[in-house]
């Protein structure tokens, strides 16, 4: 099957010079959940202002079930839902007037069954009859999130979607994001929080200086780049390593009343019980042990830091 959407060596260059794309090339699945990491200025805003027909590339294509996303404008657009970063919204009208009335910017005939569903599935209903100034920063999110959802896209941009709510509503909005994914609609959301990437996200793309540098399943990422540490707490400092111990991953840290070992987690009790054994014949004691998995962000981090 075809992906949905389809970016083939996408450039941007603006007429200062900048270049804030430069040679994109991703596929993106109907149906899955892509999470876009990046820091401030990556370039992750512009390549969905591109896919979603707000700004012109300087080069390369982007199609969007096969259709071009310059050429074929009015088909593209109406099979995409954008929730942007900012709050652009008319403070005086009413939650369900603005709803609804983004459902006409699209062509759509008016439809109040699936404007009350999509509310009602964002718990905005109750707030259907409040004026957007009413509402909490959470909630006017919410609300970005309804009007890109009132023409039915198959595909919804999430730019940002939980900056600046609370930890509550974050989670409540990725439950919301993951029933949208098991109704078809084929999401790609841009996040400075890893655990948002981490909690919902099939794949993981990685951003920096206007490159993709990855774009990988989330599972497999962690498997590939990931470590697994063991810590050890020593009964007795030491002031050096044995020699014997060198070159195979040990590390002596905090003023050498701990070693850390980076091991293999498909040998894992094999080698952590090995190594057990060789620091017991160097009359090496332990009082604590513990176990350590690198993180997305641990990944993201050292990703970023390679690319700059």
């Amino acid at each position: 099957m075809a992906p949905i959407i389809s970016v083939q060596n996408l450039t941007k260059t603006y007429a200062n010079g900048f270049e804030a794309l430069k040679g994109i090339t991703l596929d993106v699945e109907k149906g899955e959940i892509l999470a876009l990491l990046g820091p401030n200025g990556a370039g992750k805003t512009t390549l969905i202002s591109i896919i979603c027909g707000i700004a012109n590339p300087s080069g390369g294509q982007v199609l969007v079930a096969g259709h071009d996303v310059v050429k074929d404008f009015r088909a593209t657009r109406g099979m995409i839902g954008l929730v942007p970063q900012e709050l652009t919204t008319d403070q005086f009208e009413t939650v369900f007037n603005t709803v609804s009335f983004s459902r006409g910017l699209h062509g759509k005939k008016a439809n109040p069954a699936h404007i009350e569903k999509v509310l009602r599935a964002l718990s905005l209903w109750d707030k259907k009859d409040n004026m957007l100034r009413q509402l909490s920063g959470g909630m006017k999110r919410r609300v970005l999130i309804a009007k890109a959802l009132s023409h039915e896209p198959d595909i919804l941009f999430l730019d940002e979607p939980t900056a600046g709510v609370d930890v509550t509503l974050r989670k409540d909005m990725w439950h919301v994001v993951q029933e949208l994914r098991a109704s078809g609609v084929t999401i790609i959301l841009t996040t400075h929080y890893i655990e948002e990437a981490e909690e919902i996200a099939d794949r993981v793309g990685v951003i920096n200086g206007g490159q993709l540098l990855l774009v990988e399943d989330k599972a497999a990422l962690m498997a590939k780049l990931g470590r697994k540490q063991l810590i050890l707490d020593l009964a007795e400092p030491l002031e050096r390593l044995p020699d014997c111990f060198a070159g195979n991953g040990l590390t002596l840290e905090a003023d050498g009343s701990r070693l850390t070992y980076d091991f293999d987690a498909d040998n894992e009790q094999e080698s952590i019980a090995a190594l057990l054994t060789r620091l017991g014949e160097n009359n090496i004691h332990f009082k604590d042990l513990s176990t350590r998995q690198s993180s997305l962000e641990d990944i993201f981090v050292a990703l970023v830091g390679a690319g700059k």
